[in-house]
Order: C-alpha cells, then structure tokens, then sequence
C-alpha cells in the first residue's frame, strides 16, 4: 500500500506528465503520481529521466537486465514489474531471461557478458557496495570505457528509482500482466532482504 496519496494537486505540471505517461504506457505511472506532490522534484526528475532514455552507448538488453536485477535485489515490485514489461515488449527474445534474474546463477540462458553484468548490478547495490577490481577488469574485456560508465550510470539510477519507489510503498501497477503469451510464467517477484551478491549467496 502506497505511503502516500496517488492523488496529487491537479496542477498543470502534473496534468502534462500524466498526459504523457498514458499516452506512452497507457495508464499514468504511480511514480509520476507520487512525485507531482512535489512540482520542482517532480518536474527535475522527468527531465533527467528524458535525459537517461538518451543514453545509446551500451546495448540496451544489458541495460534491462541489471536494471531489472536492482530492482529485484531491493525488493522494488513497482519497478520490478514494470522492468519486466518494458524489457520484454521491447525484446521478446529478452522474457525468459528477465524470468530468470532471481535464480541466474544456475541458469543456462544467460552469457558470461550478462552474468557480469548482473553480478555487477548486485555488487553496486549493496550496502556498502562490494564491486571487486577483478570483476571490473573481468568486465573490460567485453565492454569498453564508454559502455563501462553507461553500466555503472544506469545501474546507480535504478537503486535512486527502486529506492526512492519501495520508500514511498509503490507496488506492481500490474504491467507484467498485458504481456503474457501462453505458457510463459509472470514477471519475478521482487526479492526482499539480500545484503549480498548472488555469486556470494551461491558460494
């Protein structure tokens, strides 16, 4: 249950971003909602988001991966579920991957490039964050500086949306559910109460 009213001051700011936010996904966003209580935060947040969406750099299924892997690792359903429907509806080669994210360690779908960059997602995320220069240099190998930084930059913007969301007691708007071919499973449920990697938790 929302901490908070998902039901904002009318004020012009807001009129325009849930205008914006139905016509791109088709329902007006809780976080949108949340925010618009706030118009300077709330406007400077949509502007940066503008801004991330502009990032090209890195490919973009790696990007939904370690995104949807802090989400999970925090224990965010809101942005769990929506991960799941904007990676899948985007990639659906993407939907049995993302399925995968809480169990990924002994999972056969994922390559060595995306195993580390969920490990590195995690790593970031904890409290205090435990990336290791090996895994790093492990990463290099495959990424250059540029696509390293876009990495390292997504991931630190989805603990601010995860964080920021499960805080103010957003959970799932049920996005996960309009995207369901037969016989596939729902999106994975966000995991709450990990304090380490995975590759720690499976070691």
């Amino acid at each position: 249950m929302a901490r908070i009213s998902l039901n904002p001051p009318r004020t012009l700011s807001y009129r325009l971003a849930a205008w914006f936010s139905r016509r791109r996904y088709g329902a007006v966003l809780d976080p949108v909602t949340a925010l618009a209580h706030n118009v300077r935060v709330g406007r400077s947040y949509s502007l940066f988001e503008l801004r991330v969406q502009r990032w090209k750099r890195l490919d973009s299924g790696l990007k939904d991966l370690a995104v949807v892997a802090v989400a999970a690792s925090i224990g965010c359903s809101w942005c769990t579920d929506f991960g799941y429907w904007k990676s899948t509806t985007r990639h659906e080669v993407m939907a049995e991957k993302i399925r995968a994210i809480l169990e990924w360690q002994g999972s056969e779908v994922f390559t060595e490039l995306e195993r580390l960059v969920m490990l590195y997602a995690e790593a970031m995320t904890m409290t205090p964050p435990l990336v290791t220069d090996d895994l790093v240099v492990q990463l290099r190998r495959h990424l250059d500086e540029a696509e390293l930084v876009e990495l390292t930059a997504i991931i630190a913007v989805e603990n601010l949306r995860s964080r920021m969301n499960a805080a103010l007691g957003l959970t799932s708007q049920g996005f996960g559910d309009r995207w369901q071919p037969a016989g596939l499973k729902r999106a994975p449920e966000a995991s709450h109460g990990n304090n380490e990697p995975s590759a720690a938790r499976h070691g």
